[in-house]
């Protein structure tokens, strides 16, 4: 076992299981940002194997969970505003959520890079690491935006309509 397969499993059974056990149980208002911290250390492990085992190919469902965990988590903060609304996240667990991404993602990207050869493996890396801390970013003032207003308590959502 390589430091990059340990520091993978690691993240996994340190980062990924909590985070995991935060978004399958409890309230709303804890699973949103906890399903989006779970894609964005996925991603993060996906790179540490990807690099510990010698594979390239394991680098593309990390780009893959970069590109779709924020579009996931938009998509509960839409269809759940109204309860987000109700019952909002605790702003320290939301800040610490955000900055524990905000923190993750160059502490793996970064010395992934060095060990990379220059080039186009290094700018994957880069990428991804962007797409990982932007994807925090909007996914948290989803959430923000969904605790402040809601759609509403007098119907669906625009769009949410049966007829």
């Amino acid at each position: 076992m390589s430091g990059w397969t340990a520091a993978a499993a690691a993240l996994l059974v340190c980062g990924v299981a909590p985070a995991a056990w935060g978004a399958a149980i409890g309230p709303v208002r804890r699973r949103v940002p906890a399903q989006n911290l779970v894609t964005t250390l996925l991603s993060l492990v996906m790179l540490l194997l990807a690099q510990g085992y010698g594979r390239p190919a394991y680098t593309d469902p990390a780009l893959v969970l970069a590109v779709l965990g924020p579009a996931g988590t938009l998509l509960y903060v839409r269809l759940l505003a109204d309860q987000l609304a109700a019952h909002p996240p605790r702003p320290r667990s939301l800040l610490a959520v955000t900055a524990l991404s905000y923190t993750a993602v160059p502490v793996v990207v970064l010395p992934l890079c060095v060990a990379a050869s220059p080039g186009r493996a290094t700018v994957k890396l880069l990428v991804i690491g962007a797409l990982l801390v932007l994807g925090s970013r909007v996914a948290a003032r989803a959430v923000t935006a969904a605790v402040t207003s809601g759609h509403g308590r007098t119907g669906p959502a625009e769009g949410m309509a049966d007829g």
